[in-house]
């Protein structure tokens, strides 16, 4: 009876908090912290009582490296070594089994990350000169410090992030211009032709942007300068051309040693698309003159025509900014043999149908129909055998009459007439 109590007076039981998220919080501040001060010892200790691969949860505002007040944020620890660039906490971390190849929660590995979060610097010193600058240098050679351990550690340097780009460390790399990287990456065996989810290589995001330097240490490192993009067919030089014909390039005036450099080594000027579509084609497009010429010079077909039977006229006569640049129309129609103002549907380019060029569309449709006299064909078949390339090579063979006569051609102002 002693034991019976009355009813309604039961005794509460009070819920004493767990003391174990406490200690566990403190755990991964004090891990956190050991890591960004590359205290080594420290981190030795702790790693006793926390799996080294195991993600740490610490508020940001809890060290000087905070974002906002009172966030928190979860992260390995090797993740957190890479993105700061702490090179010896990184080397502690992997030689008590850090795994570099563990990801996190948008599918990058650690060399992902370590590119993404790459120190930004200026290259337009020789030897830094002010404190500024050293800082700079010191956090850019930690960074490549960084990338060297990872690299002897067994990072591998051709895994893809898990995400929708797929890309590759070199492919991050070229991406955000990281330029002291590639050659790492190269010598560590990565594949510098590894394709990602858009099945571009590289070397096509480089030239894509136009960028000399990364294009030049690609193909140093053995890139495929002729390598397509399986969905569409597009080269390095291609999709260089168009970035450089576009209207923001022409009125930035974006520099085509890119091209440049592409063709010298060995690029297919001629090189078509799944569409049939040149780099000529592209060009004649945009209407930038100095593509144009350059393209020319490197042998550049002119009368080559897509799948759908556009010639690079066709696709220059599109825009009305091209058609008013009389000189380089004459150029164009001067070159181009046969002249084809149509596509295989019968239809003319759309600038050519716009009101103010009315005059301009009967007259080249005048010269198409009219017959050519054996002495034009001649000169067309000269020009189109010779090309470019070689007509200041052909000027010294003939007498200048005959090669002025092969290479003098009339105006389209004269024909409107």
């Amino acid at each position: 009876m002693g034991n019976i109590t009355k009813r309604g007076t039961r005794s509460k039981v009070i819920d004493r908090p767990s003391t174990e998220p406490v200690r566990l919080k403190a755990l991964h501040s004090k891990l956190y912290e050991a890591i960004m001060r590359e205290d080594c010892t420290t981190i030795e200790t702790l790693l006793r009582n926390h799996p080294v691969n195991q993600p740490m949860t610490v508020l940001a505002n809890s060290t000087c490296y905070r974002l906002l007040l009172n966030q928190t944020q979860s992260i390995i620890p090797i993740h957190l070594a890479a993105k700061y660039q702490k090179a010896q906490s990184l080397l502690c971390l992997l030689e008590h089994g850090a795994d570099p190849e563990i990801r996190d929660t948008r599918g990058h590995t650690t060399l992902h990350l370590m590119l993404l979060h790459w120190p930004i610097t200026s290259a337009t010193w020789t030897e830094p000169v002010n404190r500024l600058q050293r800082i700079q240098t010191d956090t850019q050679n930690h960074a490549v410090m960084c990338l060297h351990i990872l690299c002897e550690h067994g990072a591998l340097v051709n895994a893809q992030a898990d995400n929708n780009y797929k890309y590759s460390p070199l492919h991050l790399a070229t991406r955000y211009g990281i330029y002291p990287v590639l050659s790492i990456l190269a010598q560590n065996d990565a594949h510098v032709n590894a394709t990602d989810k858009s099945c571009m290589t590289p070397l096509h995001l480089a030239a894509g942007i136009l960028n000399k330097e990364m294009t030049e240490m690609l193909i140093a490192c053995g890139a495929n300068v002729n390598c397509t993009i399986s969905t569409t067919g597009n080269t390095a030089l291609k999709l260089a051309v168009c970035t450089a014909s576009t209207k923001a390039g022409r009125l930035l005036a974006a520099d085509i040693s890119c091209i440049r450099l592409l063709l010298t080594n060995g690029a297919k000027v001629n090189a078509q698309d799944h569409k049939g579509q040149t780099a000529i084609h592209e060009a004649c497009f945009g209407g930038r003159e100095a593509i144009i010429n350059l393209l020319l010079e490197f042998e550049a077909d002119v009368n080559i025509l897509t799948r759908n039977g556009e010639a690079p006229i066709f696709m220059f006569l599109q825009h009305r900014s091209n058609i008013r640049d009389t000189t380089l129309l004459d150029k164009l129609l001067y070159l181009s043999y046969p002249l084809k103002l149509t596509n295989n549907q019968g239809i003319l380019p759309t600038g050519l149908l716009l009101p103010e060029f009315l005059l301009l569309k009967e007259t080249l449709i005048r010269l198409l129909q009219k017959p050519l006299s054996l002495q034009v064909i001649c000169k067309n078949n000269i020009r189109k055998f010779y090309g470019e390339k070689y007509k200041q090579h052909l000027k010294q063979l003939l007498p200048l009459k005959i090669w002025d006569s092969i290479y003098s051609y009339y105006h389209i102002s004269q024909l409107l007439k």
